[in-house]
This record gives structure tokens, C-alpha cells and sequence, in this order.
């Protein structure tokens, strides 16, 4: 199978790919990124993507020099040149190359990386278990930044508890997932933590409440309790591979799997939605 990434103006196969030992991504993890699936060759949701990569280059103070339209171009490029037509798309930009110092470069240009692989989107049925963690990352979670080791910490911990997520929280506040959001159902109503800098503002998340309020489902944005996880109607983990997936376990004990009605309008619209937006471009 035919995998090819881009780095710098130069598509090649992804494991033959040169990147220079000087690319701030790799000693200070200086950059970020963003990722979403495609089908048919379709990015979904790319512009709402978009709208978050340049966000997270603006809070980093990056000068990413290439404009929405060139950078599209770029990530089509690289679908293109795979053999898949279905998988996740990647891609990442660091501030620059240069001889290791904490200052920002003065003459280097950000670098651009992009590759797609074979990923499918988790199949609705597909019920999570979960584990719970204190939330001791940074103050900028709502920055897509490269720096992922408290939450590749967490995911090997929930992998060898065979659990699929964990669930953040300061406190007894929950913030958010390893690599996902959470949002929970309680009497009817969808909620979801407070898209502020303690969590990242995901798409699918942001998605799931417009749905909501298209099916007439309420909504509330603001911060919820471990208690009230335990004990929501539904627990729902959502990502971009992940578009609303129950949970049904927490630390050992059951959650969630009262409002069973509810979850399935949601993840119905969603199909719905993912399939008309992914035909073709």
C-alpha cells in the first residue's frame, strides 16, 4: 500500500521522507497541528479544521505563510498521491529550523508537514470504557500544540486497563479526554464543558451541539463534576474518528445507558451530515 507524505515542498514515500535534525518540532515540540478524516478523497469538515490551525498558529505566534487556499491545495496533494480514499489526514507546522536556543529564529521560515494513513470512523455501536486522571497539563489546552507526552502518559495507562479513553479532571472538575472530548445527557439535555483554555475546542464537539440544537435537543456549555459524570443518562466521548460513542464504564463502574433514544438522534443526524459532506469536491 502506497503511503506518501509532504514535508517542505516535497512528497515522498512517507518512511523515505527527510526532515532536517534542526526542526524545532523535534527538541522543543514547537508547533502544532491539526487532523481530520476523509472520505472519498473528501476532507471533512476542513474548514472548521482550518479555522482551529490557524488559531492554534496565532496563540503560538506563528507567521505560517501560506494562505487557506494554498494550504488546501497542499493537503489535497497528499490524498491524492495515496491509494487509499479513506483515512485520516494529518498535518503540522513547527515555527522553523534552527541550531537549538529557546528564542524564537529570526530567519526561518515554519516548516509544513502533512500525511495521511488508513483509519476507519469507530463504528456507532462501539460502546468505551473509561479511566479517570488528574488533569496536570499546561494552561493551554485549547491550543492544538504538538506537546502530547501528558496525554500519551495517559493513553498507555488506559490501554493497559483496556479502556479505550481517559477522562481528564482538575479537581472535580472534568476537562476533557486523552485525544477526545466528553460531553454528557442529563434530563434531555446536552452537556459539554466549557469550550475555554482547559480543553481543546474540538470539531466534533462543536458539531454534536449544533446537531442538538437542529433536533431541538438542549444544550448547556459549562463546567460539570466527576459526581455528575457518574451519574449522567448517557457519557459520550466524541473526536474526529469518533463521532458521538457511548461510554459505558468509568473506573470499573457502569455509566450511562438511560437515554439510549436521545444519543441515537444525535448519532444519526451525524452519519447523516459526515456522509452528504464526503460524496465528492
Amino acid at each position: 500500500m502506497k503511503q506518501v507524505g509532504y514535508y517542505n515542498g516535497t512528497i515522498a514515500d512517507l518512511n523515505e521522507l527527510k526532515v532536517p535534525a534542526t526542526d524545532r518540532a523535534l527538541y522543543f515540540g514547537d508547533g502544532c497541528y491539526d487532523a481530520t478524516t476523509f472520505k472519498n478523497n473528501v476532507a471533512f469538515a476542513l474548514e472548521d479544521h482550518l479555522d482551529r490551525f490557524y488559531n492554534s498558529c496565532r496563540l503560538l505566534e506563528i507567521d505560517f505563510p501560506l494562505n487557506r487556499d494554498e494550504l488546501k491545495e497542499k493537503l489535497y496533494a497528499v490524498i491524492d498521491a495515496n491509494e487509499v480514499d479513506t483515512g485520516i489526514l494529518y498535518w503540522q507546522t513547527s515555527r522553523g529550523s534552527g541550531l537549538r536556543n529557546h528564542i524564537f529564529p529570526e530567519d526561518s521560515q515554519p516548516n509544513l508537514l502533512i500525511f495521511t494513513a488508513p483509519y476507519g470512523l469507530v463504528p456507532f455501536d462501539t460502546e468505551y470504557k473509561l479511566i479517570s486522571r488528574e488533569d496536570t497539563r499546561f494552561l493551554h489546552c485549547n491550543i492544538k500544540t504538538l506537546n502530547l507526552l501528558p496525554n500519551v502518559i495517559a493513553s498507555q495507562k488506559a490501554n493497559e486497563s483496556h479502556c479505550q479513553e481517559v477522562v481528564f479532571h482538575r479537581g472535580d472538575r472534568v476537562t476533557e479526554c486523552a485525544h477526545s472530548n466528553i460531553l454528557i445527557l442529563k434530563d434531555g439535555v446536552l452537556c459539554s464543558p466549557p469550550r475555554d483554555n482547559l480543553i481543546l475546542p474540538g470539531i466534533t464537539l462543536k458539531h454534536l451541539l449544533q446537531l442538538a440544537k437542529e433536533n431541538n435537543i438542549p444544550t448547556s456549555e459549562a463546567p460539570f463534576t466527576m459526581d455528575d459524570l457518574r451519574n449522567a443518562d448517557e457519557v459520550i466521548v466524541s473526536s474526529s474518528a469518533c463521532l458521538g460513542i457511548r461510554a459505558v464504564e468509568l473506573d470499573g463502574q457502569p455509566v450511562g445507558g438511560k437515554d439510549g433514544k436521545t444519543l441515537k438522534i444525535l448519532q444519526d443526524a451525524y452519519a447523516k451530515k459526515y456522509n452528504a459532506e464526503t460524496v465528492s469536491r
